[in-house]
């Protein structure tokens, strides 16, 4: 059975605060470190009321600090914000406090707005760079040598797994010919998902980091007791993303019990396609949701989300999972 993993956003819900979703994303990193997950992944948004990760190095920190075993990464950093340089000098730093513990998931996307990307790297010139920016960065990780006029001081020579992320069929382009494990983002733009992965696997050259492809597929993963309870625990994530298209992002809302009243036709027809890879429901429709997913995509890791209401109900619904991971292993 393939490894499961953990993308987290550190939600502010209403009524808390950034500190709440930080004593909560670490509280679920360690309960999902114990249940078996192989990885824990934060993503890097800015100027978003309902996302707590924007520094998102720093927060990896924190989350390595307080847990031994879960691989923990960038899932991922939004490198045209960035300097590659800073970036490999950070998880340089992280890797050397945590070693054989980290990755660095890269993204095109600057993952807002165009002021606020403007105001986080003030000579930024566009995704355009990106590739250049990449294989900047993995020089940055090789050994130094003489005579070498910028060195990353830690991070030369640091092993330092780097991932490409992407939602379109660039960065499986990318990601194949630099010889680069993929991720998608099918948690939340699936279209491109079949197309991306078959050029990856495809087009993928071997290279000192990875001799064989390797992708990770992302989904939408939310388990109650009924049917019926995993589906209203969902209607928070549907609320977020209208609230998102209605250009109104705030913290992260209660779930509702009809989420029909709350959306117009044109809206629900966006939420559902952009949240096609969504598997919902009691522990038995999500083992059959599960298997028929992984049967069909064939990802050599599914990362699972979940964006929950409730902690208690979120640290639940990743047990559940995990659980219908261990009897899919047990079913061969």
């Amino acid at each position: 059975m393939i490894p499961f993993s953990v993308l987290d956003l550190a939600p502010v819900t209403e009524g808390s605060t950034p500190t709440h979703a930080f004593a909560n994303t670490l509280d679920l990193a360690r309960w999902t470190e114990q249940l078996g997950y192989q990885r824990y992944w934060l993503a890097e948004h800015h100027n978003m009321p309902g996302i707590a990760s924007a520094a998102t190095a720093v927060l990896i920190g924190h989350v390595a600090g307080g847990t031994s075993r879960i691989r923990v990464g960038a899932g991922g950093i939004m490198l045209p914000n960035h300097a590659p340089l800073q970036v490999a000098e950070q998880f340089g730093t992280l890797a050397s406090l945590y070693p054989g513990r980290i990755d660095l998931g890269l993204g095109r996307a600057p993952g807002t707005d165009q002021p606020t990307a403007r105001a986080l790297r003030r000579y930024y010139e566009g995704a355009e760079t990106f590739p250049n920016d990449v294989q900047e960065l993995l020089t940055f990780f090789e050994p130094a040598v003489p005579g070498q006029a910028v060195r990353a001081v830690p991070g030369a020579g640091v092993d330092v797994p780097v991932w490409l992320l992407g939602s379109s069929l660039f960065s499986a382009q990318l990601a194949a010919a630099l010889g680069l494990p993929f991720a998608f983002a099918s948690h939340f733009a699936p279209d491109a998902m079949d197309e991306a992965v078959m050029l990856y696997r495809r087009d993928f050259k071997p290279s000192a980091r990875l001799d064989k492809p390797y992708v990770m597929l992302c989904a939408n993963v939310v388990v109650a007791e009924t049917d019926h309870e995993a589906k209203r625990l969902f209607t928070t994530q549907q609320q977020s993303f209208v609230n998102l298209r209605r250009g109104r992002p705030g913290l992260i809302p209660p779930p509702i019990d009809d989420i029909e009243s709350y959306w117009l036709p044109a809206e629900k027809y966006m939420v559902e396609r952009a949240l096609a890879c969504a598997i919902v429901g009691d522990p038995d429709t999500v083992r059959e949701g599960l298997a028929a997913f992984i049967d069909r995509h064939r990802p050599d890791e599914l990362m699972l989300t979940a964006n929950v209401f409730d902690h208690a109900a979120r640290k639940r619904s990743f047990e559940l999972a995990m659980r219908a991971h261990e009897e899919l292993r047990r079913l061969g």
